[in-house]
């Protein structure tokens, strides 16, 4: 959450910045900077995602990350995807450098739920690759990334895990004054141009917020061709425009204003955003994507009730989204997805040592796909959803070192598909299905401590997996779904064991999640007529996905820290004993931080391992080395101005993501450096 500080006073600033004034407010914070030593403001590193009961990070059962503050800052990516890309555990899907969905354990789309401010986006991102999500990280303040099928209170969907974009539009702590922060980068591989400013005024009980961005690319440099020598000595394909990757630039804007009344022991407040985004899908060489979205947001908690129900929580959040694929100037298709979610939650009070909430989770929407290329009818779904999740500590040998946590989901779904050319008669699908975990984290001692899950998870298949039947030309696929399908089931177990002293903190854990019936596309081997596309059906079958993650912190002398890191998966089809594709291979990484007064030096290495371990028909990836450094100057101010520096792909690589399904078409940038300014005031 925000942590709030009562600023002194100063000239007011607009309540809202368009993206053509980004570049003014920044200007106006650098003037106004050259007095004081640095305030520096932080943003408290506590997780809202994994536990509604508001423990902190180190308490929590679940497997959680956080990205927040300067790290988030100084880690921005242009794609949601990219920027959790070195998180242990989490990977990109990497449709080119403007669309990339985070892939949490090998698992990607329908089953990692990507959330905003703990609602559900309604985009159309988890239908195709090449559909960006309509989150900016430019604006985000805070990402938590929950790992593994326990996640269960956030729906089916969750069965990988969770991402929850925190940007704190409605604001939900009283403050004075004003506190906001901009940042701008220039450079990169791809000669990005961005802006954004964030801005929250209040008065004690009434604040509002506002913030807007603009973000601008070039087509990206690339070391060597698109294509790749595999690729090319596959199939042929030919390997044309050296050093350039075509069609992969892009330019968005977007913001959003928001207010409420605190109180205090809670808030009532609203927001609306809007995000635009044109970008070339890489794929196809004459395509863009024209992308709109309008989101409205209601969201109210109050706390210490002093009744049985404790607190009482409500989101709600309306979308209204659409793309237009263009092609050579012409709309070819339109995609749209209009509707709502939200969510009541009740906190009781303690029974015994019982402590828990109770919720109901709706969601209502309906998917449109007009036009020469739509693979999918009009589909219409609704969902709703109770669920629980208690907590109980209990003593061993007379101390609190036990705290058991058990969460149960009961959902039901009903997906309604129009007739369309494919199939002139109404389709219905109905699903009822039920999901629980059981976990536990003992405190061994005040350093050590070992945490454990087990899941059962249900989740209904998505309209795409049910009714796709049509060619996608941006995975060069002819898809085929099952109407026919049944719920896909999964149980899990993970555990972790921590240690944390001080400074220095590392955990280790492994995962085991076994699908009874896993919903996949594979390819049949057939070729399509009409499109002369090879034909993917989706089909059921059994599946386990299996691995490791660690990761850890050090201060190993006065200025210097180290951090380490490192994931592990396997998947595979239990049916036939083949891999899964698009696996994310071995990785390692370790990075080297220096930080004294104002002054601040980082290098990181990341190393990926060669995937030699691939489904049928896909391509083998190469290894690779990647080395970033990153230079950090605070200016001596009485706000907290930063300026930094950052070389990306030192050692200039070709880097291919196993996990993309362009990897062979679409590498990552060449060497290259950025510049940036962040400021908090």
């Amino acid at each position: 959450m925000h942590t709030y500080y009562n600023a002194p006073k100063r000239a007011k600033a607009h309540p809202f910045l368009s993206p053509n004034k980004l570049a003014l407010a920044i200007s106006l914070v650098m003037a106004s900077a050259w007095a004081e030593p640095v305030t520096q403001i932080e943003l408290s590193n506590v997780a809202v995602t994994g536990n509604p009961l508001g423990v902190g990070s180190d308490a929590m059962v679940l497997p959680v990350s956080i990205l927040s503050g300067r790290e988030l800052s100084l880690n921005r990516k242009a794609t949601l995807g990219e920027t959790l890309n070195t998180m242990p555990g989490v990977a990109a899907s990497n449709f080119g450098p403007n669309s990339s969905r985070p892939v949490i354990r090998g698992l990607d789309a329908e089953r990692v739920r990507i959330m905003q401010n703990g609602v559900g986006i309604l985009d159309a991102s988890s239908l195709s690759f090449d559909h960006a999500v309509a989150i900016d990280p430019l604006v985000v303040e805070q990402i938590d990334v929950v790992r593994g099928p326990a996640a269960l209170l956030y729906g089916g969907s969750a069965v990988g895990g969770v991402v929850n974009a925190i940007d704190h539009r409605i604001p939900t702590e009283p403050m004075n004054g004003i506190l906001g922060r901009t940042e701008a980068r220039l450079g990169g591989p791809d000669n990005q141009r961005n802006a954004a400013a964030v801005v929250d005024v209040g008065n004690g009980q009434f604040v509002m917020h506002a913030d807007a961005y603009k973000r601008k690319t070039d087509d990206l440099n690339i070391p060597g061709f698109a294509v790749s020598n595999r690729k090319n000595q596959a199939d042929g394909t030919l390997q044309e425009n050296h050093g350039k990757l075509i069609n992969s630039s892009a330019s968005s804007d977007g913001g959003a204003l928001g207010a409420s009344l605190t109180f205090d022991n809670g808030y009532v407040g609203s927001s609306y955003s809007s995000f635009n985004s044109n970008y070339g899908t890489v794929a196809e060489q004459a395509v863009r994507i024209d992308m709109k979205s309008q989101r409205w947001d209601v969201a109210s908690e109050f706390r210490e009730l002093n009744t049985v129900i404790s607190r009482i929580k409500m989101r709600y959040a309306h979308t209204d989204y659409q793309h237009q694929e263009i092609e050579d100037g012409a709309i070819g298709t339109t995609f749209k997805n209009k509707g709502s979610e939200g969510s009541v939650e009740l906190g009781h009070a303690k029974l015994g040592d019982l402590d828990g909430v109770w919720g109901w989770q709706f969601q209502n929407s309906r998917f449109a796909a007009l036009g020469e290329e739509a693979f999918v009818p009009t589909v219409h779904t609704k969902s709703h959803a109770a669920y629980l999740y208690e907590e109980m500590p209990l003593k061993v040998l007379g101390l609190d070192q036990l705290k058991l946590s058990l969460g149960g989901r009961a959902e039901h779904t009903a997906l309604d598909a129009s007739a369309w050319t494919k199939n002139p008669g109404a389709q219905v699908a109905d699903f009822t299905t039920y999901s629980f975990a059981l976990g536990g984290l003992y405190a061994i001692d005040s350093h050590w401590s070992m945490a454990s899950n087990l899941s059962h998870n249900e989740r209904a298949p998505s309209y795409f997996e049910l009714y796709a039947d049509g060619a996608h030309l941006a995975t060069g696929q002819y898809e085929v779904g099952n109407p026919n399908f049944k719920k896909e089931c999964s149980n899990g177990v993970d555990a972790q064991i921590r240690w944390k002293d001080a400074k220095n903190a590392f955990s280790v854990g492994a995962y085991y999640t076994r699908f009874n019936r896993f919903l996949g596309l594979l390819d049949t081997g057939d070729i399509d007529g009409s499109s002369t596309l090879p034909i993917a059906q989706f089909s059921a079958f059994a599946a386990s996905f299996k691995g490791i993650e660690a990761e850890g912190k050090f201060n190993l002398i006065d200025y210097w820290d180290l951090s380490l890191r490192g994931d592990y998966v396997r998947a595979s089809n239990l049916d036939n004993k083949a891999a899964l594709p698009r696996i994310t291979p071995l990785r390692l990484g370790a990075g080297l931080n220096y930080q004294k007064n104002a002054l601040g030096a980082r290098l990181n290495v990341t190393q990926a391992f060669k995937q030699n371990r691939t489904a049928e028909n896909e391509l083998p990836t190469a290894g690779y080395t990647d080395v970033s450094a990153m230079a950090t100057y605070k200016l001596p101010s009485k706000l907290n101005v930063e300026l930094f520096a950052k070389t990306n792909n030192l050692l200039n690589q070709e880097i291919r993501e196993h996990t993309s399904f362009l990897k062979d078409l679409s590498p990552a940038g060449e060497r290259s450096v950025l510049i940036g300014l962040r400021a908090d005031f």
